[in-house]
């Protein structure tokens, strides 16, 4: 049984908004695994979709650059252990660096481009802040009507690829998911096995209980419909004008959107957590000893 700690049981408080007892029962009964716990809840009570953790295991920075005919465009991001580092003038000077070095030799393998160089900048700007820094993921877009957006923190970036339209559309349709983070760009791109661990939520939910089959089904094709509606890009009401579906501005902009890339700082990642207060008070009940 893993132990469970009072910051474990605080980040589930936080994303499930329920009490502390039922938190910290959930995450025993899940030997401490965050995810189901709350996987779990949802089965037991109905619980909508969890926020998503505000922990992550690196700090840093992304960045974006796109050809000027927007033929092509990159993404980077750069990891530091703190938000400081982050903003440190020598930091953001060696985030430029390496989305230009991507930019200039269409580079997504990120040992490849480490070589020589940028490595050598990279360990002094180690020496130099006194935290490690990792050039994390670089993704490349190619083809089509490639645009970007950068959200101003320089925390979020996105890269979008459509067949026609214009930069400005295609940056449009960045900039919304940025704002909203769609998991796919069409509910038949939804992976199979996420459905399914869909279904299995709704099915397991109370009010489901004692019907018969057939209205299981026809009540779960709706919640599904539900889901795939709010978790793909064209079917998503479009930020700057939510009458009208992201699909529906391309179309009326002569666009497909072929696929897009969306980084985070952080996402994906854990850093363990200390419980500050439990340490004090075990070296102090450890003195007593």
């Amino acid at each position: 049984m893993a132990a469970i700690s009072a910051s474990m049981v605080k980040e589930l408080r936080e994303r499930t908004s329920l009490g502390m007892m039922e938190c910290k029962k959930a995450l025993k009964e899940a030997d401490g695994d965050i995810e189901l716990a709350i996987e779990n809840l949802r089965k037991a009570s109905g619980l909508k979709a969890a926020k998503k953790a505000d922990r992550t295991a690196a700090d840093g920075a992304v960045a974006v650059k796109v050809a000027e005919d927007g033929s092509y465009g990159v993404v980077v991001e750069v990891n530091s252990e703190t938000d400081f580092a982050a903003r440190e003038p020598n930091f953001v000077a060696f985030v430029a660096k390496v989305v230009e070095a991507a930019f200039a030799g269409k580079q997504s393998d990120v040992a490849a481009l480490m070589e020589g160089e940028l490595e050598q900048a990279r360990e002094a700007l180690v020496q130099k802040i006194g935290e490690n820094i990792g050039v994390r993921r670089i993704s490349i877009l190619e083809g089509g009507v490639v645009g970007a957006y950068l959200h101003s923190n320089s925390r979020i970036a996105v890269l979008t690829q459509l067949e026609g339209g214009s930069e400005e559309l295609a940056r449009d349709v960045a900039m919304h998911i940025a704002a909203v983070n769609p998991q796919v760009v069409s509910p038949e791109d939804m992976p199979a096995d996420q459905v399914e661990k869909e279904k299995d939520i709704i099915k397991a939910q109370p009010d489901m209980e004692g019907k018969p089959a057939e209205i299981v089904e026809k009540m779960m094709g709706g919640r599904i419909k539900k889901f795939l509606k709010e978790n793909s890009l064209l079917e998503q009401p479009f930020v700057k004008n939510p009458d009208v579906s992201v699909g529906q501005l391309a179309k009326d902009g002569g666009a497909v959107v072929q696929t897009f890339v969306r980084f985070e700082v952080g996402e994906g990642i854990e850093v363990a957590e200390s419980d500050f207060a439990a340490e004090v008070a075990a070296q102090v009940e450890a003195s007593k000893s």
